[in-house]
């Protein structure tokens, strides 16, 4: 397994374990998968959804420690 499917694989687990009332926000409905979906997340972090997409994907070239520290705290390690 190559750092990409890793980074993946934990970001996508680390999501689906955190509800919209676990991190602040409204549960609305319609929720086809578990936990937070990805523009919760950018927007908890302070990140555009295609920047986190692209994080997700495992693109960590040139990621800063804060926009990680950011990540970090909005999935709640």
């Amino acid at each position: 397994m190559d750092n990409r499917t890793e980074v993946r694989e934990f970001l996508v687990s680390r999501r689906a374990k955190i509800t919209p009332e676990r991190a602040g926000l409204p549960a609305g409905t319609n929720r086809r998968v578990p936990g937070l979906r990805r523009t919760e997340v950018a927007a908890l972090a302070g990140v555009s959804i295609e920047y986190y997409s692209k994080l997700e994907r495992g693109a960590l070239a040139g990621v800063s420690a804060g926009v990680l520290d950011a990540i970090a705290r909005a999935l709640q390690l």
